[in-house]
């Protein structure tokens, strides 16, 4: 029964892409910011404080949406129908292939400043200086490690705890994305909802970097995770972005900037520079390694039944 409602969800994805309009992880957003600005509005307050502050907008910003999912789920084909509409939410592949195909479109016209524009889409950091290097180093940056954030740590906890667990994952992962950046402003009161999100994506991440590495040169990228990501500042984006430029055969990392300021970030992978050729290669690999996946857990259910 999961294999078939994963299945439904991923064809929902790959055949709907993420709604134009009304899509629920905006309003949620949207209620994160209201969330933030009441219990966060910049007036100064201690370490401590801001930290519970923190994890009660933590609370109340995940709490009721999980709560009442798990409540919903168990019901019969209602809470199959409920599952199935969860998952397809919290999965982006679609979405992230369009961005990174618009991206790699913009290079191949030579329209830099479109793809400075298109690329502002998929990452945090300043893009307004990038050069074709950078930017096509960007987008398969963003393709890698939201590869694990918007679907193999979605499908692992859908695996594991069913449509809450996805929920929870994925409302947890764009609180990291929103309030997760070790900035004056958010260094405290993000604290909560980064370190959930390190410990929701512990397993994950690393099931995914094993299979960027299975399904790419194997040894580069095995011997790239083991040798660079300890570098690397997240706990689990290192292990996905170097076994992914490993298996890429490609050097990603470098200088970059972010909120006014160029941050110092260690290389990852092995080989030449990225270019946009590289961009429709990352997205292939994260397509094989999703393949692998499904085969895998297919695999599991038969031999569980």
């Amino acid at each position: 029964m999961t294999m078939l409602l994963l299945g439904a969800a991923l064809a929902l994805d790959w055949g709907l892409g993420e709604p134009r309009r009304w899509h629920p992880l905006v309003g949620f957003g949207a209620l994160a910011k209201r969330i933030e600005a009441r219990l966060h509005p910049g007036t100064t307050t201690g370490s401590i404080g801001l930290r519970l502050r923190g994890v009660l907008a933590l609370l109340l910003a995940v709490a009721p949406a999980v709560i009442l999912c798990a409540l919903l789920a168990p019901l019969p084909y209602a809470g199959a129908a409920l599952s199935v509409a969860v998952l397809y939410f919290c999965i982006g592949h679609r979405s992230l292939r369009e961005h990174a195909l618009r991206v790699h479109g913009d290079l191949r016209g030579d329209r830099l400043a479109d793809a400075r524009q298109s690329v502002s889409m998929m990452v945090s950091r300043d893009t307004a200086d990038m050069d074709a290097t950078r930017i096509a180093g960007a987008a398969v940056e963003s393709v890698l490690e939201n590869g694990n954030d918007a679907v193999f740590g979605a499908l692992f906890w859908f695996l594991i705890l069913g449509a809450p667990g996805a929920l929870l994952y994925r409302l947890v992962n764009t609180l990291d994305a929103m309030w997760g950046y070790r900035t004056e402003h958010y260094l405290y009161f993000g604290w909560a909802a980064a370190r959930l999100d390190d410990l929701l994506n512990l397993v994950p991440a690393r099931l995914t970097a094993l299979g960027y590495a299975l399904c790419g040169h194997t040894r580069a990228a095995l011997r790239c995770w083991r040798l660079q990501a300890s570098a690397w500042e997240s706990p689990n984006a290192g292990p996905v972005m170097a076994a992914g430029a490993g298996g890429l055969g490609i050097v990603l990392g470098g200088p970059a900037f972010y909120h006014g300021h160029w941050k110092q970030r260690p290389p990852l992978g092995q080989g030449l520079p990225p270019n946009a050729a590289d961009i429709p290669r990352a997205l292939s690999l994260l397509l094989r390694t999703l393949a692998l996946w499904l085969a895998a857990i297919a695999g599991g259910a038969l031999l569980h039944a």
